[in-house]
């Protein structure tokens, strides 16, 4: 019971080995500690140095989009992921995908795998909020950022038309077009000034519209 008191100590959010050293500074090794902590489970290790309690030991669910904005940064969590966390595509995605300054990246994990979007740092600062659940904060896309940033990282995907933008999101999407009356055109607007993919988003920014 002692060592699972240890491990809560740890709090939900992912922890990096040297505050686990801190927090088992009894244990003659750490390393043979939190090795025996990987092996039974109990501690899941996310990539090399970055941990998270098992939901088991903390009986709280894992904030996977938390993860993902720890796992590999500056990111925040977009694409499918998030219209799927906004409930405006019926599919569930099995990789929780995320734009990063960075070079793109996966990582395949215990809970799943992580995939990441290099992205200009002018275009990546737009359109990120902060989600405050179960008092853990994660950045995430608003709902007009992840769908641009679909569009964005489709390179092959050529939309030169409103009436392309639309069939695009009913048919490969499958999102329900009404939805678009919801979306704050100004972000699409402030992507515009950016002079990425201007064709594409001039499209949706009209598609938007097209449903007010």
């Amino acid at each position: 019971m002692e060592d699972i008191k240890d491990l809560n100590i740890l709090s939900e959010t992912p922890v990096t080995y040297s505050a686990i050293a801190t927090n088992f500074k009894k244990y003659k090794s750490v390393k043979d500690k939190v090795a025996s902590f990987s092996t039974n489970g109990n501690l899941l290790r996310i990539k090399k140095g970055l941990y998270i309690v098992s939901p088991k030991i903390t009986k709280s669910p894992v904030s996977l989009e938390l993860i993902a904005n720890n796992l590999y940064g500056p990111s925040y969590v977009s694409l499918e992921t998030a219209l799927s966390y906004y409930s405006l595509i019926p599919e569930r995605t099995y990789s929780i995908r995320s734009m990063s300054l960075k070079r793109a990246k996966t990582f395949s994990t215990p809970l799943g795998n992580f995939e990441y979007v290099k992205t200009p740092k002018l275009y990546f600062q737009i359109g990120i909020k902060q989600i405050i659940k179960n008092n853990i904060a994660f950045l995430i896309a608003t709902p007009e950022k992840a769908l641009c940033d679909i569009i964005f990282s489709s390179s092959m995907l050529r939309l030169q038309s409103v009436k392309a933008v639309r069939q695009y999101l009913s048919e490969n999407l499958r999102m329900d077009l009404l939805d678009l009356n919801k979306f704050d055109i100004s972000v699409v607007k402030e992507i515009l000034q950016t002079g990425i993919k201007k064709t594409e988003f001039s499209n949706l920014l009209r598609a938007i519209e097209y449903e007010r």
